[in-house]
């Protein structure tokens, strides 16, 4: 989320730039509001900005200007004139966001209202590489432009949910580190070619931005926001903003400790997170005992549960110790952070979420500390196995959000 409450240090600003600094203050609080309100008015603007009738009034007028909201009609008032409602508009801008998992892409293509235009999948291999993966993310944007030719002129960026820890240096560049997946570093550039802006992040990170921007840990000022898939992450939201770090590895929940030289995790390292509530942790687990399933997906863990439901009791048993490691896991986050709100995500939380979310609870409080866990809810993510796309696109939207466009009829400025 646009972070407009940070504070400026050093020495006082010419007031020219002061100025400057206010009115982009205050655009971004404005079209901030209205893109997650999706329909508003000018006098709620000012209300929820802080900001005069009048300021609010102008900066609808610059955004209309810059094509990036409109007016949508009217509602009758309490006996004054009519309220003009202001929404998005559509086509103002369009966003891509891209799931980048361990075996395959979903790159998805998104309004200014973030309403799903067009969706690609590619890969599906088990041996996924950097170079496939690049593969991948090019033919998908191919496939995409030549569906929605009438949107790429207007296209804002494209935003990267990736398998790793991504790295942003002083010049800009990114460079993802997936040291589970046995992956050199990569740079961010080599991933895919597009000619455009291209931001990139973990994609548990871009989980919780969705769920910050529209889902549910809007509002929230302390939320954990966790990813359950093959991997295992988190977004740690504090005082309304996603944690990152002193380089971007924060919340790196995954790769922490829950038992002292215990199952051989992915990373390399022995009793991480990952090593027992992961896609890869579970199926194995059940494997073990016997069990026989086709897949390693979300048919696989569904056939788990399905079991669990017939009371088959070594996947019954498999499901205890998963939802007792989970419990662990999150009860010491609870202690350490204090949330308000702990989202579950990704495709196992999901699954995991629809039957056994009271089960989760329990043994997250369980483990926590009594206060913090009696001042604690429990919520499943908002958009499902679409987050991690959703929350890629709301990077490009960020800069929108933060540089306002050149309107129609500007002239630029000589040098």
């Amino acid at each position: 989320m646009v972070d407009v409450r940070s504070g400026r240090t050093g020495g006082p600003a010419p007031e020219s730039a002061n100025v400057t600094s206010l009115r982009q203050r205050n655009r971004a609080l404005v079209l901030t509001h209205v893109l997650q309100s999706g329909r508003t008015s000018r006098g709620d603007l000012a209300r929820e900005c802080g900001l005069s009738l009048a300021s609010a009034t102008n900066i609808v007028g610059d955004l209309v200007a810059e094509g990036l909201v409109h007016e949508t009609g009217s509602i009758a008032s309490r006996g004054g004139r009519p309220i003009t409602v202001v929404e998005p508009r559509p086509e103002g801008a369009y966003l891509i966001g891209a799931d980048v998992g361990e075996r395959g892409v979903a790159v998805e293509l998104f309004d200014l209202k973030m309403t799903r235009v067009d969706r690609e999948f590619r890969g599906g291999r088990d041996d996924e590489t950097p170079e496939t993966i690049a593969h991948d993310l090019d033919d998908a944007l191919e496939a995409l432009r030549e569906r929605n030719p009438a949107a790429w002129p207007a296209l804002a960026g494209v935003g990267l949910g990736l398998p790793g820890v991504v790295e942003t240096a002083a010049d800009g560049s990114q460079t993802l580190y997936a040291q589970s997946l046995g992956w050199p570093p990569v740079a961010v550039g080599d991933l895919i070619h597009f000619d455009g802006p291209v931001s990139a992040e973990n994609g548990a990170k871009t989980q919780a931005m969705a769920e910050l921007w529209f889902g549910a840990a809007r509002g929230v000022e302390h939320a954990l926001v966790a990813l359950l898939g093959r991997g295992v992450g988190l977004g740690i939201i504090a005082d309304g903003r996603l944690q990152h770090g002193s380089m971007s590895t924060a919340a790196e929940w995954g790769h922490t400790k829950i038992e002292r030289y215990g199952q051989v995790c992915r990373c390399g390292n022995r009793g991480c997170v990952e090593a027992y509530v992961g896609a890869d942790a579970i199926l194995n687990a059940w494997r073990a005992t016997g069990a026989s399933f086709e897949g390693s997906g979300w048919g696989a863990l569904g056939s788990l549960l399905d079991a669990v439901d017939k009371g088959d009791p070594a996947a019954t048993g498999v499901l205890d110790d998963v939802i007792h490691s989970l419990g662990v896991a999150l009860g010491s986050l609870v202690n350490l952070t204090n949330p308000q709100r702990v989202v579950i995500g990704g495709w196992v939380g999901v699954r995991l979420m629809e039957q056994h979310a009271a089960r989760i609870a329990d043994a997250t409080k369980a483990n926590a500390l009594t206060r913090a866990g009696e001042q604690l809810e429990f919520v499943a993510s908002t958009f499902g196995g679409d987050t991690v796309a959703v929350g890629a696109a709301i990077m490009p939207l960020e800069t929108l959000v933060r540089d306002a466009r050149p309107r129609p009829g500007d002239v630029p400025k000589s040098a």
